[in-house]
């Protein structure tokens, strides 16, 4: 018999990709403490799991080699059985190309076998129960997978000087594995910025922006059928203000907002309002243009260094508390 679809008997599929350092883990903890719910996590990373147990109460399972997709069924039945209602896997790269993974489940086969196609054809059954299990499973799901690493040179638009930055390419995964998941974030080094290369949910398009509690409440919204209609808080500060301002303060105004948009603060900006009138005694619309220019400022200084923006995401969390 057929049911009208409802999006809140969907659970959640995201996938965290980057390279080494760019915070998959504390953003997948992050995203599971606005998601609410009691959190688990695999953790094939050695105990780097454990490493932000003040962040949010969560349990941990370490794996540890061989990294056979059983082995990650069989952990992901335990947390499904124990009541857990967010998984985190951290990595699932492990599952391919770790210790006992699909790629050495089929160099080991080829060796016997010596045949590729054959060796493939024992491995790829247990990638696809791995995958399987995954889809169907009743938990919210977040998964951290690893890139292989580039590096790429940036050039310094204030010093001149130029740097090498650590980029990623495809994830450590069989190809095509992000297209079974809700929503894909790529996250980069410099300042652990995210941007979405799959979202089904729309809530991230051409979003730069840096994970945090109030984006896993984002998705908690979008999956029980109430965050469909959100509005961006800055664009409906743009349409209160277009005709109260002049045109060359507007765009002032526009380019603070965007600003905060890039750095991943755009869910702040009435924390960010509390901010100015406790620095100028004014709001946004009020303020002067040498201020218009001084939070210019400070905002592209937070853009060229992740400890200032840190401090600056972290003050105006403390407003909203």
């Amino acid at each position: 018999m057929f049911r009208t679809a409802k999006r809140q008997q969907a659970k959640l599929r995201l996938a965290l990709v980057g390279p080494s350092g760019s915070g998959k883990t504390y953003s997948s903890l992050l995203l599971a403490k606005g998601l609410g719910g009691k959190v688990a996590m695999i953790d094939t990373e050695r105990g780097s799991g454990e490493l932000y147990a003040d962040l949010v109460d969560y349990d941990v399972q370490q794996l540890s080699p061989p990294f056979e997709p059983q082995a990650y069924i069989n952990a992901l039945n335990e947390a499904e059985a124990a009541g857990y209602e967010i998984l985190i896997i951290d990595s699932l790269s492990h599952a391919w190309a770790g210790q006992g993974g699909v790629l050495e489940i089929v160099d080991k086969a080829n060796k016997v076998m010596r045949n590729n196609f054959a060796a493939w054809r024992e491995a790829t059954p247990q990638h696809n129960a791995l995958v399987d299990a995954m889809l169907q499973s009743g938990l919210h799901l977040i998964v951290t997978m690893r890139t292989k690493t580039h590096y790429d040179m940036l050039k310094d638009e204030k010093t001149g000087k130029v740097r090498p930055v650590k980029v990623g390419l495809a994830p450590v995964q069989r190809d095509g594995l992000e297209y079974e998941f809700t929503t894909v974030l790529d996250l980069s080094v410099e300042g652990h910025i995210a941007v979405a290369s799959k979202d089904r949910t729309g809530l991230f398009d051409g979003d730069f922006f840096k994970p945090h509690e109030q984006t896993g409440e984002g998705l908690r919204q979008w999956l029980d059928g109430s965050g469909h209609e959100q509005k961006k808080p800055e664009v409906e500060i743009l349409k209160l203000l277009k005709g109260e301002v002049g045109d060359k303060h507007y765009e002032g105004i526009n380019q603070i907002l965007e600003k905060l948009r890039a750095l991943g603060l755009a869910e702040h900006v009435s924390e960010y309002e509390q901010y100015l009138q406790k620095k100028y005694t004014a709001s946004l619309k009020e303020l002067s243009s040498d201020q218009i220019g001084d939070q210019l400022e400070n905002l592209n200084r937070c853009e060229q260094d992740s400890q200032l923006l840190q401090r600056l995401q972290n003050y105006l969390c403390s407003l909203a508390a």
